[in-house]
């Protein structure tokens, strides 16, 4: 089944003719649960992965000893979609809550040590024959994989994911690996990705207001307020107004190109840590496809849904429910990543 974006309210181009010359495309990648194959593109299927090759591990030392089951996760899981089976919750029974308390218990594994070598959850895997904005990866690779750290304890402050990306040929993959490591424990559920088909669909976007000309970003913000005040004026609601950010410019949920949006911080440069030059976006891992704020963007087919739980089928939730920006250098897809949380 598609998944189609509904037309804009208002066209952005009638009204600021100027942003035409930065108009762009964004793949929505649509992820809907699913039972996706190795030749899949997914987000938390299974990868086309050389029997030969080591999965990719986690060496950073960080606690690893204390968490969930993934076991325990995907039975909860299963237990609550099937309270909300027809779109309706059913409620749970005393029996089934007391299930959910078992299920939702932290274990201890006494033997890990911090520097054990931990196996990352693949969190997706995008076919370049599938998704239009996805570029071609280095010496012309047409598969990208994407891997985290089941636990938030990376970074300056230690409480960041960590990444990993495999560009690989997928014509060059002979035995598969069938039965990939998993970590005995996690850090939250969070981190273990509901296995979703995709339903890719091209649409266009634009930048953020505040990477925008001064200018042009003022007068943004100015129609934007006095369409706000109109709204108090006569008494509508003002919650309901198109916005830019939130109607206009840049779509939520799991995509690949287009425009990173900075609605949590002020922009900042992101430039190739190996030949500094500005990169641009490769993939948006989101919380969420909409919500109230961005309810406009609700695919056409599930219009009637709620956000809850409809609108968070990979049941990926990446810091405080918000996303996760992965840029690539475009002189180079070989040189390193970089990402950052909004």
């Amino acid at each position: 089944m598609t998944r189609t974006t509904p037309p804009r309210p208002l066209d952005v181009e009638a009204l600021f003719p100027e942003l035409a010359a930065y108009r762009g495309t964004t793949t929505r990648l649509h992820p809907r649960p699913g039972s996706p194959t190795v030749s899949d593109s997914s987000v938390g299927g299974p990868m086309l992965w050389p029997a030969d090759e080591p999965w990719p591990v986690c060496d950073e030392a960080h606690g690893r000893g204390r968490g969930r089951r993934i076991a325990d996760i995907r039975q909860e899981r299963d237990l609550l979609a099937t309270a909300w089976a027809g779109g309706r919750f059913s409620g749970l029974t005393q029996e089934q809550h007391q299930l959910l308390d078992e299920l939702r218990r932290t274990h201890r594994n006494p033997e890990a040590h911090e520097c054990d070598p931990l196996p990352l959850i693949g969190l997706a895997q995008l076919y370049r024959r599938d998704i239009p904005d996805l570029p071609p990866g280095p010496d012309g690779c047409d598969l990208l994989q994407i891997f985290w750290c089941p636990f938030s304890a990376h970074g300056p402050g230690r409480y960041e994911p960590l990444l990993h990306l495999r560009w690989r040929s997928a014509a060059e993959v002979g035995e598969v690996l069938g039965a990939p490591p998993l970590p005995q424990l996690v850090g939250s559920d969070s981190y273990v990705p509901e296995p979703c088909v995709l339903h890719p669909e091209q649409v266009r976007t634009y930048p953020f207001a505040g990477v925008l000309p001064e200018e042009l970003c003022a007068r943004l913000d100015a129609w934007e307020e006095a369409r706000e005040a109109e709204a108090e004026r006569v008494g509508d609601d003002a919650g309901k107004l198109v916005g830019y950010q939130y109607d206009l410019s840049i779509p939520p949920g799991w995509r690949v190109g287009g425009f990173a949006s900075w609605h949590r911080t002020d922009p900042y440069p992101m430039d190739c840590p190996a030949c500094k030059a500005p990169m641009e976006l490769l993939l948006t891992i989101d919380s969420s496809e909409w919500d109230g704020g961005s309810g406009s963007w609700g695919p056409l087919e599930e219009r009637d849904l709620a956000p809850h739980p409809f609108a968070t089928p990979t049941k990926v939730v990446v810091g405080r429910h918000g996303e996760l920006n992965v840029f690539v250098c475009p002189a180079d897809p070989g040189h390193p990543h970089r990402w950052g949380l909004q």
